[in-house]
């Protein structure tokens, strides 16, 4: 199963094996290509954020009929619904993959997170997933049962960072404008979903799996590290604090900071800090798995 989650930053693939409703990895990339550069100010896709995705897409296309992956499923999130020029978007992913992007709701992105993340989770329910991209960032709520709350709200790592983040380091005004657009979106999704029920925050995404790593000291990305490890309110609030702080020379500087999140990590872990302090959760428990395997299931099923 070949699985294709395309947001506002990133473009990532997962190919998996399934024997029953076991998965093993094949492949698992991830490119950012910042589809969403400028629309949250124009409204449209920018060509060259097109044509960026679309070389990320073509190398795609290459691994997955190289590993004969019998289903594809593309999910494009965030910027890609809300563009004027969306039609660019579909005819391009058309042309390049064969298959048709999903534009999916905000709520049904929520879902595919939550499945993907729960799978294979040892902790207390009920869950809190918080997938945190680049336009957007969902909310929901669920045990093993299924999902009992779901809302995708407009702040997101890009979004926050081309609307208030311009300084750099960010000076106070912007950070404290940051905070209160991120708080107000925060409090409206939790009288939606009531997060402050959950026992288990679950954070998803490269902002999350970022403040965890550098949380834990560690000086390269290692992905089994960070995966389904617990980072504190008081640990990602240091984190934070220390991002903010930097300029962007001294966060590209940092081992496990991916080139293209070196930009929009202060606002990322700005909305991380902010969920932590709305719902009082006392921990994150970081997960690498998330809407990709989510995607992945949907095909098996």
């Amino acid at each position: 199963m070949a699985a294709i989650d395309c947001g506002t930053n990133s473009i990532r693939l997962l190919i998996a094996d399934f024997d029953g409703d076991r998965a093993t990895d094949v492949s698992r990339r991830m490119e950012i290509v910042r589809l969403g550069q400028g629309v949250d100010a124009t409204g449209r896709l920018a060509p060259e954020a097109i044509e960026r995705t679309r070389v990320a897409l073509s190398a795609y296309k290459s691994e997955i009929d190289e590993a004969g992956a019998t289903a594809v499923r593309m999910v494009a999130t965030s910027a890609s619904r809300d563009a004027a020029n969306a039609a660019d978007f579909h005819d391009m992913v058309v042309a390049t993959l064969g298959h048709e992007p999903e534009v999916i709701s905000g709520e049904e992105e929520a879902r595919l997170s939550f499945d993907g993340a729960v799978r294979g989770l040892d902790a207390e329910p009920p869950f809190l997933v918080v997938d945190i991209g680049g336009g957007s960032t969902e909310f929901v709520l669920g045990d093993a049962t299924g999902v009992s709350g779901a809302i995708s709200v407009d702040v997101g790592c890009v979004r926050m960072t081309e609307r208030h983040l311009h300084n750099d380091p960010p000076d106070l005004d912007e950070l404290e404008a940051a905070t209160a657009d991120i708080a107000k979106a925060v409090d409206h999704a939790l009288t939606v979903v009531p997060g402050t029920q959950a026992r288990t925050l679950v954070g998803l995404a490269g902002s999350v799996t970022t403040v965890t790593a550098i949380a834990l000291g560690l000086t390269s990305y290692q992905p089994e590290r960070i995966h389904h490890a617990r980072v504190s309110r008081e640990e990602v609030a240091l984190v934070t604090a220390g991002l903010a702080e930097m300029t962007r020379d001294q966060r590209a500087g940092i081992g496990v900071m991916h080139p293209g999140r070196v930009d929009v990590i202060v606002a990322g872990a700005l909305i991380l800090r902010t969920i932590m302090e709305k719902t009082g959760s006392a921990f994150v428990l970081a997960s690498e798995h998330d809407i990709l395997d989510g995607i992945a299931l949907s095909l098996l099923r």
